[in-house]
Parts: structure tokens; sequence; C-alpha cells
């Protein structure tokens, strides 16, 4: 599997820009449901996206990544915020002035079978995005979208229990795919797949990409995947981004304690560096994110944390070659034999 370009020509056109996007859910108690405080899932999240580009989205499960997936598509509406696709704030548009861009942001989900209809053939799956814009449609069309993705035409009328997961999730990417969207948001594509089958599917979408022109925003939980296939990439913690930039910059030179902390993690590319690899091991579970804690919200699980990270949040900051940490003892680590020490 060929790794991903690191650079992004600075032409390159802005095709996704989330600015202070802020989701949270209310907590309802008692017999008239009132609301008893909330659920910070996404808490000012600032990020652009570039054309040919992948940015890859990466923290522990209920960190807000899929929630911020879906405020990128519109399918949850920020509590406050503003998304822009292309130019255009589209954070207020109705569901029917939302319809014409949402051809454009299309989502390849963890399961490829339960986002799959199991009543719906293969050539009425990959075709309802046509039917759903009232574009025309050929059975040629489906022809060449099945080819794309590496699946014979001669399977058009089967259904999706009769194929592997990874053909299942190839025919969830030609669904995605079928109008040519400007973003592709991959929530774990490769998470529910073999391990054989998993590259299969990544060469698969960087083929796509390059072929197509598409943007991708990727979220993962596995770093080695994200290293393999993005351009820039987001550490996310407690519902804010907490580092930000360029792949090779942040997988060398980690400068986040939770960042350095998630890359020690990371199986040792060869067994000699198994001995000699330093590992943090972070104490506790992450906080409540319905009562988060206040100034830096890593600190109860930091080894650097003092009395200015109570109380005083941290800003995303630039620290050099669009490398962004918000953290106050942000320092350039590495994660090796020379890393971090260990943390047990």
């Amino acid at each position: 599997m060929d790794e991903g370009t690191t650079t992004v020509s600075k032409a390159n056109v802005e095709v996704l820009r989330l600015e202070g996007i802020v989701k949270h859910f209310p907590i309802s108690q008692g017999v008239f449901r009132r609301t008893a405080g909330a659920i910070r899932a996404v808490d000012g999240v600032d990020l652009d996206i570039e054309s040919g580009e992948t940015v890859g989205l990466v923290g522990e499960s209920g960190c807000g990544k899929s929630t911020l997936a879906r405020l990128a598509l519109r399918v949850l509406q920020p509590t406050s915020g503003h998304i822009v696709l292309e130019g255009q704030d589209i954070t207020a548009l109705s569901s029917r002035q939302m319809r014409p861009y949402r051809r454009n942001v299309q989502m390849v989900f963890q399961d490829p079978y339960t986002s799959l209809n199991p009543g719906m053939t293969v050539e009425a799956i990959v075709s309802e995005p046509f039917r759903v814009h009232r574009q025309h449609m050929s059975s040629t069309k489906v022809a060449e979208l099945l080819r794309l993705v590496g699946l014979s035409p001669a399977h058009r009328n089967r259904y999706p229990h009769e194929f592997s997961g990874g053909q299942r999730q190839r025919i969830g990417i030609a669904r995605a795919v079928a109008l040519n969207p400007r973003l592709l948001i991959l929530d774990e594509p490769v998470s529910a797949l073999d391990v054989s089958i998993q590259a299969q599917i990544l060469n698969l979408l960087m083929d796509l990409q390059e072929q197509l022109g598409m943007t991708y925003l990727m979220i993962a939980h596995d770093l080695a995947v994200v290293r393999h296939v993005s351009t820039r990439v987001a550490v996310m913690y407690l519902g804010k981004i907490v580092e930000l930039g360029p792949r090779d910059e942040i997988y060398a030179r980690p400068s986040h304690p939770y960042t350095q902390a998630l890359l020690s993690a990371v199986p040792p590319e060869s067994p000699t560096e198994r001995d000699t690899r330093s590992r943090i091991v972070l104490q506790g579970d992450p906080p409540n994110p319905a009562n988060p804690p206040s100034g830096c919200r890593f600190r109860t699980r930091c080894w650097k944390a003092q009395a200015i990270c109570a109380t005083e949040e941290p800003l995303l900051i630039n620290r050099g070659a669009q490398h962004l940490t918000a953290c106050h003892f942000a320092d350039v680590g590495s994660v090796g034999p020379q890393g971090t020490p260990d943390q047990r």
C-alpha cells in the first residue's frame, strides 16, 4: 500500500470549512422531561478541508468524531457555528434547500451490511442516488460503477446477503461515488473487515480519489491506516481538536501529550523496536462529556498538568510547519526508542 502525498498545493480550492462548530445534546430528567444539562459532543471545532486531500480524524471512542462527520453532512443541526461548503454557508438551509448540496457530500459507513437495504438488489442500491436527485440513470452507468469498484456487472441482480463483507463495502462505495461528490466522508470504512481485505479497500479508495478528484474526511481508530492514506491528521479529544497538522509531522513529532500517548500504542514496525520503544499508559477514563474538566480537558489524565491547565483553556496554536497544538506545555516529541518515557 503506497503512502499518500503529504503536501497540498496552495492553489487547491477549499471544499469544506467548519467554523466554531458546537453540538450539545440536552439531557432530560423527570416526568416532565426537563433539561438538566447537556452532553457536549462537539464543543468548538474549526477545520478546513481542501480539494484533493485526505484529512484523518482520530481519537478515542466517544470523543465526537462521528458526530462531527454528521454535522458536516448536515444530518445533525449544529447548536452553533457555521458549515461552509464550497463557499456557501449551508448551516441554516432547510431540507429542501439542502438537496443540491447533498449530492456533493456523501458517506461510506462503518458496517457494510447494515448500511445496505437487504431488500434491494445491487442495481437498485447503486442507482438510488440518481432517483433521489431525479437524474437519468441507465443500466450502462450501473455497470460502469460496479466495474469502477472492482465488482462484476453480472452481480447487479443479487442482494447484499449474497456478498462478502469486502464486496458489500465496495457496493457502498459505488453508491457513494455515483454522483461524483466533491467530499466523501469515510466513517471507519475498514474496521469491520478482515485485515487481508482492509488493504484492498484502502487501495480502492486511494485509486478512486486519484481518478475522480475527490476529497476525503476519514474517521478511524487505527492510526496505521490513517498514516497510509491521510494528507493531514486531526486529533480529537472530548469534543475538541487538540492537534492538527501534516501527516508526517504529526507522526514523527507529536507535540500534544494525548497524541504522544496514542502513537506510543501503535505496534512497532519491526520486532527490534519492541523492547526499546517507550510506551505511555494513560491513567483513568475520559471525563464525562456532560461535565468536562475546566481549562484543558486532558489535564485529568496528563502527566504534564500544572495549575494553569485547570484555569486557562489552551488555544490551538501554530507551532510551525502548519502544526497546530492546544497545550500549554506542548513540545516536539517522537515516538520510538528515543520517545517519551514510559508512564506505567
